[in-house]
């Protein structure tokens, strides 16, 4: 950075952001410590390249480097989780959309409980799949990135992202209710 005027301008645009930097990374890459790395990686680069910043939003442009440095390092390091995917094999039949739109916290420890091992099971189902769906799922539920911000940092069109999410959604669904179905609480009832 050049400048003072630069610095400060980073400082105040691209700076907050920096924990939905490493939240994408986190996810992508699935390893804190090197979610950390990359994150670090990209931020460095981020304030390289800010005087090429022409404006818009900043949190876009930020995980846009996120996301480029998160690949090129899957390339190099697990290029199995870049593959090309199979269609039938990553897009199961189509389930119903439910829309939940808040969950509450429970109050008492058993309600807690529960909630934390769902919250593990969903955490597991999301590492599940593939790359190119969770990036979509976790910009869109998890940092409340739009279509059109995600189709920006993705370098895709609405379009896809939408296709995306929808496949995404219904992957991450059909994981769900299989490791429900799986799970030794329900093997041990008897099945009606």
């Amino acid at each position: 950075m050049t400048n003072y005027y630069q610095r400060e301008q980073f400082e105040q645009l691209v700076l907050p952001h920096m924990d939905a930097a490493y939240n994408l990374a986190r996810w992508l890459v699935r390893n804190p410590q090197d979610a950390e790395d990359l994150a670090q990686e990209a931020m460095t680069r981020a304030i390289k390249f800010f005087s090429g910043f022409r404006g818009g939003d900043p949190r876009a442009w930020l995980l846009t480097i996120v996301r480029n440095s998160c690949f090129t390092w899957l390339g190099r390091n697990r290029a199995k989780d870049l593959a090309e995917f199979d269609e039938e094999t990553h897009s199961p039949g189509i389930l119903s959309h439910g829309n939940q739109s808040s969950i509450q916290a429970p109050a008492d420890p058993e309600k807690m409980a529960v909630a934390q091992a769902e919250s593990a099971r969903v955490r597991r189902a999301l590492e599940e799949l593939p790359v190119i769906f969770r990036e979509a799922v976790v910009m869109r539920e998890l940092e409340g990135m739009s279509y059109k911000e995600i189709a920006d940092v993705t370098g895709v069109s609405i379009g896809t992202v939408m296709s995306r999410l929808a496949r995404g959604r219904d992957r991450l669904r059909a994981i769900l209710i299989e490791s429900i179905r799986m799970s030794p609480a329900r093997q041990e009832e008897p099945i009606p």
